[in-house]
């Protein structure tokens, strides 16, 4: 038991600040950091050590966020409109509209990139997480968490200066 509670305080956050970058949503991703470490626990038996345990709990996280997604009928990205709003006093209307028109823009292009870009970029921005936090839960190394989240910039930002050529 004890093992188990020195699984938990040292890869916790990380697994929380995964889930978070993909469900984008604080709750959900603690209702499913609870459920990842509790199925990491009923099959801990299976871990067979080839890769680091964050790596192996996060794919665990991964499958229980995709099984999540099934139940909502959402296979593809979340909706733009769950997309957390900008809270500021002081910002008028027209602000606001700029901003969550910003946050469209950037979602859109987030989406169009190829599916391992799109998740470093999600933990990256999202989740806050670093590189080598990055790469160790995708199994690679922090240099190509670092390259990844490189590229997946410059294709945002060669989308975002052909749509404004564009009429």
């Amino acid at each position: 038991m004890h093992e188990i509670e020195e699984i938990y305080e040292a890869h916790a956050q990380t697994v929380y600040k995964y889930l978070l970058s993909l469900t984008r949503d604080e709750d959900l991703a603690e209702e499913l950091t609870s459920e990842t470490f509790y199925q990491g626990m009923k099959s801990i038996r299976r871990y067979n050590g080839e890769c680091k345990v964050v790596v192996w709990l996060c794919q665990i996280a991964k499958h229980l966020w995709y099984r999540e997604l099934e139940k909502r009928n959402k296979y593809k990205s979340m909706p733009l409109e769950d997309a957390e709003e900008l809270e500021s006093s002081r910002a008028g209307p027209l602000d606001l509209y700029l901003d969550a028109e910003a946050k469209t823009t950037l979602y859109r292009q987030l989406h169009l990139l190829d599916e391992t870009t799109r998740e470093v970029m999600y933990m990256r921005l999202l989740g806050d997480l670093s590189y080598r936090e990055i790469g160790e839960i995708l199994g690679r190394s922090e240099p190509w968490a670092r390259v990844t989240f490189y590229r997946g910039k410059e294709k945002m930002k060669k989308g975002c200066d052909e749509n404004e050529i564009k009429p």
